[in-house]
């Protein structure tokens, strides 16, 4: 079983990722918390066998942010994970995030599907680890480190990077189809750029695209998430 611990300053979202555990077998909701300092104590204090295991962690909280809470974690708590799940779209904390071992980054809102995706993800990580015992194979090595690899990050263009790859794969998966202009908007990138990462999505066979009509001229371009 995978004990988690909720972090959101948000009482609704708090519940709506409860709901969304509870419909996962292998997850265990062990405590809550509405804040950085209680989410730290929460991390520490809680004794085995109910110890956390995994943090879902929100970024902006009225006592501190997320990623200073990830600090401490990593500073006293290898072997604690942390799934950031944030309205927070910023590369730059994308990037820090994962800099401070974060297995997953999830952009609010998101749907059930997308939710379980990532946690299934993550729940195959933890079993690849357990299975991993000795020394490992190369092959080990790269499935193991591919199982939380971001969709699509595999032999990435030149140009693009893993961290936003995955910030546009997280906006993608709400469900909303998008066109690279809204996208681009969302994610305060140019047009040019999302579409370069949108497309690579889509050979990948992560989105599907469909013209959209009804403007003025051609068709617009729009990408949604393949389930």
């Amino acid at each position: 079983m995978i004990h988690v611990l909720i972090v959101d300053d948000e009482r609704l979202t708090r519940e709506l990722h409860r709901e969304y555990i509870a419909r996962l077998p292998g997850f265990e909701v062990v405590a809550e918390c509405d804040g950085a300092r209680a989410a730290l104590t929460a991390v520490f204090d809680t004794p085995p066998p109910g110890g956390i295991d995994l943090v879902l962690l929100d970024m902006t909280m009225p006592d501190g942010h997320g990623l200073d809470v990830a600090r401490h974690i990593r500073a006293r708590a290898a072997d604690v994970d942390i799934i950031a799940i944030t309205g927070v779209r910023d590369a730059d904390v994308v990037r820090a995030a994962v800099g401070l071992g974060a297995v997953q980054y999830l952009v609010k809102p998101f749907s059930f599907p997308a939710f379980r995706d990532r946690l299934e993800q993550y729940a195959d990580y933890r079993r690849r680890m357990v299975e991993a015992a000795g020394p490992a194979t190369q092959a080990e090595i790269d499935a193991l480190l591919g199982s939380l690899r971001p969709v699509g990050a595999a032999d990435l263009p030149k140009g693009l990077s893993a961290a936003t790859l995955e910030l546009v794969a997280a906006t993608l998966r709400g469900g909303e189809p998008l066109s690279a202009a809204e996208t681009a908007e969302r994610l305060g990138m140019s047009r040019v750029a999302a579409r370069r990462y949108l497309e690579h999505l889509a050979n990948a066979g992560r989105l599907d695209r469909s013209p959209r009509y009804g403007t003025p001229g051609r068709p617009i371009t729009e990408y949604v998430w393949v389930r």
